[in-house]
């Protein structure tokens, strides 16, 4: 079986190595390096695994930027291209996703188009009807940064927006290259999919600020915020996981997701929604706070990226602590070896760590990794765990 994937970030390289096990697959980006990467047998992200698989693997797999080559005889085409959110109409942006599908009914009009980019709930459904074609379906991911191939190889469960044969077929391909076997599947309709998706990251998000704001009342009377937390959690209810505070909630997925799930309540009554998009910004203006407190000089920002082992930086959370407090006329120096500029929104980037340690009088560190360990006095960090 031909499978084309249209996209080489997260989502799109990890479906594609997995699915080249066992089907022939050929990736599309609009990025000559990525497409290059690919072809090379190396990562297009950060991430061990898939770099182990590139290279120890057999995988039928090539990477093109001619949508001809990669769309001509698909039998499926799973679409991974990014819709960022808008913030003017309250909406993802899903140009890219429309694109691909043009080509797709204009190359290979038989195809079985998986949408697997974030959408807006009723999406699937109105491109179905606006394009008279039923075989495009949504099916959405639930990957972690740094993890996307594991999470594809030891998937918590699949969900496809459709009842179709084709929609059995193409879960059965996600099995088959899956390494556990016993995942629950899930066949819904294609709204009820795009909900899943939204609401499963809200709540992910919502986590997220439940123990920021308990770490910032902690804060604020002096507690230990480990305790509390490790006695919170200690209820199997509730349990350990995803409990580590942090300045904030980012990456690619939770702050876009959980506003495009807030502007589908336009119509439905809600509290909660909106509160857990708020609290992202009330807990980096308290952190921001706490900085400005201390009276810094200069603020050095360790890491751009959201979490470790992560080589991704959008609408990471120390970024918007990082405006807050220029905003106040501290400096900042950044170190992040992901970027090649000298400069990040007018702040020096260092990429001397010494040099970066040393002309820092303060480093805000979202999570500790072992390299700062020797300048942990003048290092200020939620993170209370050690873990992402």
């Amino acid at each position: 079986m031909k499978i084309a994937v249209a996209g080489l970030g997260y989502v799109g390289l990890s479906n594609a190595v997995l699915l080249a096990q066992h089907n022939t697959v050929v990736a599309i980006d609009i990025d000559q390096g990525r497409v290059d990467a690919v072809n090379g047998r190396r990562p297009t992200i950060e991430d061990d695994m898939m770099r182990a698989f590139l290279n120890e693997q057999t995988l039928d797999l090539k990477a093109t930027t001619d949508p001809q080559i990669a769309y001509d005889g698909a039998d499926f085409v799973i679409v991974a291209t990014p819709t960022n959110y808008d913030p003017k109409t309250n909406l993802f942006d899903t140009s890219s996703v429309r694109a691909v599908v043009a080509d797709v009914r204009r190359i290979a009009p038989e195809a079985v188009i998986v949408i697997k980019s974030t959408i807006p709930v009723g999406f699937t459904a109105e491109l179905r009807q606006e394009i008279a074609y039923p075989g495009i379906m949504f099916s959405p991911e639930f990957l972690r940064e740094g993890r996307a191939l594991e999470d594809n190889l030891h998937p918590s469960r699949i969900v496809v927006g459709s009842h179709t044969d084709a929609a059995k077929r193409f879960a059965q391909l996600l099995v088959d290259g899956a390494i556990d076997k016993d995942m629950p599947v899930l066949f819904t309709n294609s709204t009820e999919a795009e909900a899943i998706k939204l609401f499963s990251n809200t709540f992910l998000a919502m986590r997220v600020a439940y123990f920021n704001e308990l770490d910032s009342y902690a804060m604020a009377h002096d507690l230990d915020a480990r305790e509390v937390i490790e006695g919170v959690c200690l209820d199997p209810r509730i349990g350990s996981h995803y409990n580590n505070p942090s300045f904030g909630y980012g990456g690619y997925c939770l702050p876009k997701d959980t506003k495009q799930l807030l502007s589908n309540y336009e119509q439905v009554p809600q509290n909660l929604i909106a509160a857990i998009v708020q609290s992202n910004s009330t807990r980096k203006d308290f952190i921001a706070e706490q900085i400005i407190a201390k009276n810094p000089k200069v603020v050095g920002i360790y890491r751009l990226v959201m979490k470790a082992g992560s080589d991704n930086y959008r609408d990471s959370s120390v970024q918007g602590i990082m405006k807050r407090i220029k905003a106040k006329g501290i400096t900042c120096i950044v170190y992040e070896p992901v970027l090649e500029d000298e400069h990040f929104f007018t702040s020096r980037v260092e990429t001397d760590l010494a040099r970066f340690k040393a002309d820092a009088d303060l480093i805000l560190a979202n999570r500790l990794t072992d390299e700062i360990q020797d300048v942990a006095g003048k290092t200020y960090t939620r993170d209370l765990f050690e873990v992402n």
